[in-house]
């Protein structure tokens, strides 16, 4: 999505999302887009662009992934242990 190493102005945000430099300060004012002051400037991150788009940080998103894999294997796995142990109970 983003190179999330990057940071960039509110300027060059409003140009990658295509909308106007107010309406970017606007969201940043709201919360909805993470920005550090330094000075009198603002400096954006790229993982903030990601958030726009996910609902979540990148880290979160990503560690979101990991889990849902995760449950997948974990549900796997109990069905295999159900299964084993519903054969061993019918031969008893």
């Amino acid at each position: 999505m983003f190179n999330t190493n990057l940071v960039y102005t509110p300027e060059q945000v409003a140009d990658l999302l295509q909308l106007s430099k107010n309406t970017v300060y606007e969201l940043i004012s709201k919360g909805e887009i993470v920005a550090k002051k330094f000075g009198k400037v603002y400096r954006i991150p790229a993982t903030s662009l990601s958030f726009l788009f996910t609902g979540m940080d990148e880290d979160i998103y990503k560690a979101q992934l990991i889990d849902e894999q995760n449950l997948r294997d974990v549900d796997s796995t109990i069905k295999d242990v159900r299964k084993t142990l519903w054969e061993k109970r019918k031969s008893l």
